[in-house]
């Protein structure tokens, strides 16, 4: 059976879904004029709260309108080039975006933390003729400059826009980096001046985001100017967003979840951005009371942060009142502890990279439901024009309400394919729907469920393991802050179920035989892990979904077997 929200049932939330969003595909805007309120009308209305420091709309406006034009002029970028965006949650990211996108051309962010080796693959395979990154990238993207089709290098500085150094950036100093062009010195060059404009059809690329890779090369799925429209106004309709909110970008803007969530949703809504170069979670609580931020989206990691954060409890957070996470999953438990902390329901999300973001939500004011089997928190509804399947990871053929099968997807906000990769398009895209590699489950009400990835699941003695059914079981023991499991080559059984646990700081001294005893009581013993490792963290991207591989590497460093990758 196809869900979608019209195959629901009686409404679960007052949201009008079948409104379409206000804003036409980024391109065709002079900027942030289509958000509500604005920036041609109020001008001096914020746009980007930096730290401490407040820049408006007029010259965030103004400085990718010079932006543009000097990326026009001075390096030939035109309609159709694609321009990699290098950078934190920065000032100038969100204008280069916006600069880009006046142009025609097409941004495809850049991970901060990947290693040259990934960074040559990304810009060679999106064939970026232009680079904009942080000064302290300049030689990273130097060293592999002549592998790629970059022929420009525009350098920024973290220190930029702002009125006060905060601590964050106390250790930072500008660099010279003698090849490339300042940013600052463009917008000097170019102030006032207008570039020639080019439009752009909603199926044309906006984005060209790339995968996290876990399974070989990251694939550049293209993220289009409607996909990108669609789900900005889904964010912003979903979650009650208006000029008035104040977004606090937790999330990597150079991540889908943050492009969507916070910039794009900012974009829609009309309401100023937070920025605070990376997470911290001290920070984060303390620009949240300086601002009165009212909505955050981000990983549960970035929750759990806050959580752990000695200042929780002194800050006035009282503004906050709309959060949810994407990105990685959410554990009901830590979700309740959130709730129980704050007063605030951390609302669950789903999406990928590929869906642009969000193609399931749990509306704004409803509580999502618990899988009475293994606990699991529901990650809500299908948004408005997003279609779901869950098909038998064999047979293909649809399952029945309550049984696990692959999700699919399909509507607006689905990758129409992979930058010039026709057979991963081929693999992943049949009649346009989209296979997510992850299993999920529904019930008759239309509450989906995402069970775990396909390729993590554990055949222990022949039965089926999902490690976030174990890794949900570790979160409800009070001493567990993070958890993850993974399977490991096993003689006997094929495969055996390890745990590892990053405990609570007031919880140190838990054993491992008292959380293999708490799974116990509440698992089939084929699941109960055989081992738990300890750990002060778990491997994670940048933001926050933990690296199993990783985990499934050290666990047989441990034990010698050959892990199955």
């Amino acid at each position: 059976m196809t869900f979608n929200r019209d195959s629901l049932g009686s409404p679960v939330h007052n949201v009008d879904y079948d409104r379409e969003p206000s804003i036409r595909p980024f391109g065709f805007s002079d900027g942030m004029e289509l958000c509500e309120g604005g920036t041609l009308n109020f001008p001096d209305r914020p746009s980007i709260y930096y730290f401490d420091s407040v820049i408006s709309r007029g010259r965030a406006h103004e400085d990718a309108q010079a932006l543009a034009a000097a990326l026009q002029s001075e390096f030939g970028v035109k309609h159709g080039d694609r321009v990699a965006l290098l950078m934190q949650n920065i000032p100038q990211m969100p204008i280069a975006i916006h600069a880009t996108w006046l142009l025609g051309a097409i941004v495809t962010p850049v991970n901060v933390m990947n290693r040259p080796r990934e960074l040559r693959h990304q810009l060679k395979d999106s064939g970026a003729i232009l680079i904009i990154c942080l000064e302290s990238s300049y030689e990273m993207v130097f060293s592999i400059l002549s592998e790629t089709f970059v022929e420009h290098i525009v350098t920024v500085s973290e220190l930029d826009y702002l009125d006060v150094v905060p601590p964050a950036l106390s250790d930072v100093q500008q660099r010279s980096c003698p090849s490339a062009t300042r940013y600052g010195d463009l917008l000097s060059s170019y102030r006032g001046k207008v570039p020639s404009r080019s439009s752009v059809e909603a199926s044309q690329p906006a984005l060209i985001t790339y995968t996290s890779g876990t399974t070989g090369l990251p694939k550049g799925a293209i993220n289009t100017h409607g996909a990108v429209s669609h789900n900005a106004g889904v964010w912003r309709d979903w979650y009650y967003l208006h000029s008035q909110d104040v977004l606090v970008a937790a999330a990597p803007l150079f991540h889908i979840t943050g492009f969507m969530g916070s910039f794009a949703a900012s974009r829609a809504s009309g309401g100023p951005l937070v920025l605070a170069y990376r997470f911290e979670a001290g920070e984060m609580l303390r620009l949240v009371e300086r601002w009165r931020g009212t909505w955050m989206v981000a990983s549960l990691t970035a929750f759990i942060a806050l959580l752990e954060h000695p200042s929780l409890s002194t800050r006035d957070l009282t503004s906050l009142t709309k959060v949810a996470s994407g990105g990685a999953p959410v554990s009901a438990a830590v979700a309740d502890r959130f709730e129980q902390a704050t007063g605030l329901y951390l609302h669950n999300a789903y999406g990928l990279t590929e869906t642009t973001s969000a193609a399931v939500l749990v509306p704004f004011g409803q509580r999502a439901p618990i899988d009475p089997e293994d606990g699991a928190l529901s990650v809500g509804i299908p948004v408005n024009g997003a279609l779901l399947r869950i098909v038998s990871t064999e047979s293909r053929e649809d399952v029945r309400a309550g049984e696990p099968g692959e999700l699919l997807v399909k509507g607006p906000m689905v990758t129409p394919g992979y930058w010039q990769n026709k057979s991963a398009t081929e693999a992943a895209i049949k009649d346009g729907w989209f296979a997510t590699g992850d299993v999920a489950k529904r019930d008759e009400s239309g509450w989906h469920w995402i069970v775990d990835r396909v390729k993590d699941m554990i055949i222990s003695s022949g039965f089926k393991v999902w490690p976030r059914e174990v890794e949900d079981v570790l979160f409800s023991h009070s001493s567990v802050s993070e958890a993850s499991v993974v399977g490991v080559p096993d003689d006997y059984r094929g495969e055996k179920v390890e745990a590892f646990v990053v405990l609570r700081r007031e919880y140190e001294s838990t054993s491992e035989g008292e959380l293999i005893e708490h799974c116990r009581l509440l698992l089939a013993a084929y699941k109960v892990p055989r081992t738990i490792h300890f750990v002060s963290d778990l491997p994670k991207t940048a933001t926050g979904k933990v690296l199993r591989r990783e985990l499934r590497l050290q666990a047989t460093d441990q034990t010698g077997a050959t892990p199955e990758l």
